[in-house]
C-alpha cells in the first residue's frame, strides 16, 4: 500500500513538472516574440529619418535615434541572456522528467508483475 502511494506522488511530480516545464516554454516564446520585434524596431530605426518617438507605457517620448538604439539593443542583450536562462531550466526540467519517467516506468513494470502473483 505504501508503494502505490509512493507512485501516486511520483506522479503527481511527474505532472507538476510537465506542467512547469510547459510554462518555461511559453516564457521562452514570448521572449523570442520580444526579441523578434526589437529585432525589426533597430532594422526600422536605421531606416527612420527626422523625429523617433519611443514608447513608455501607453505614452509615446520623442528621442533621439541613438538614444532609442541603445535602449534597444539593452532590451536585446537583456532578452538574450532571459532566454538563454530559460534553455538552462528548460534542459533541467527536461531531465528531470525524463529520470522521473524512467523510475515510474521500471516501478509500474514492476509492480505489475507482483499484482498477478
Amino acid at each position: 500500500m505504501a508503494e502505490k502511494e509512493e507512485i501516486e506522488k511520483e506522479i503527481m511530480k511527474l505532472q507538476n513538472l510537465e506542467r512547469q516545464l510547459q510554462a518555461v516554454m511559453i516564457q521562452k516564446q514570448q521572449m523570442q516574440l520580444q526579441m523578434s520585434e526589437t529585432d525589426l524596431a533597430l532594422e526600422e530605426l536605421v531606416k527612420a529619418k527626422g523625429e523617433v518617438y519611443k514608447s513608455i507605457g501607453s505614452v509615446m517620448i520623442k528621442t533621439t535615434a541613438a538614444e532609442a538604439k541603445t535602449d534597444l539593443e539593452g532590451k536585446k542583450t537583456l532578452l538574450t541572456s532571459r532566454i538563454k536562462m530559460m534553455d538552462g531550466q528548460y534542459e533541467k526540467l527536461k531531465g528531470e522528467l525524463m529520470r522521473l519517467q524512467k523510475k515510474l516506468s521500471a516501478e509500474l513494470g514492476s509492480g505489475s508483475s507482483d499484482e498477478g502473483a
